[in-house]
């Protein structure tokens, strides 16, 4: 079966950051594939455009540019916060603001937002709301495990069920 509009889809690949030489950024390999439902629209267009029509067996490989990945990185999403909304209980927890460390924060709607805290400072944490792949192509190399038709349930879902896959 041929990977098309509500399939599920299970891949082995290497990324890589900016292109075939970059640095390797995540490995899936056979012993848990990644397992997505084809055409539901939670992976990158370009992603499922370059793998339209692959049947298991098949390899790929192809780069996808920044600007149609994660954009390319913002300095107005670096931001200082004062250290004061750390505190719980008057207190910060121990380990939590170390440089490099990722935390969930949320906006003034109470959405969540993830960041990386960059800098540790006597009164502020500079912290970094870029996605961690901002401005960086995006380089995938990798093979088709398997392709099946998705069930109703899992397109009314829009996610995969079973082994692999979103489990209620």
């Amino acid at each position: 079966m041929k990977i098309e509009k509500d399939t599920v889809v299970s891949l082995t690949y290497e990324l890589k950051a900016g292109d075939a030489q970059g640095p390797v950024v995540e490995k899936v390999d056979e012993s848990a594939p990644f397992v997505f439902l084809f055409g539901s629209g939670h992976l990158l267009k370009d992603f499922e455009d370059n793998l339209m029509g692959l049947e298991p067996g098949k390899s790929f490989e192809f780069t996808i540019n920044s600007d149609n990945a994660y954009g390319a990185f913002s300095d107005d999403a670096v931001i200082d916060i004062p250290k004061n909304v750390f505190e719980v209980d008057g207190r910060i927890e121990d380990g939590l603001l170390n440089e490099g460390n990722y935390l969930t924060l949320e906006d003034q709607h109470g959405n969540p937002l993830r960041g990386k805290v960059t800098q540790v400072g006597n009164e502020n944490v500079k912290m970094d709301f870029n996605h961690p792949l901002a401005g960086h192509d995006l380089h995938f190399k990798g093979g088709v495990v398997d392709v099946r038709k998705a069930t109703e349930t899992e397109i009314a879902h829009g996610h995969v069920h079973g082994p692999g896959g979103h489990h209620h």
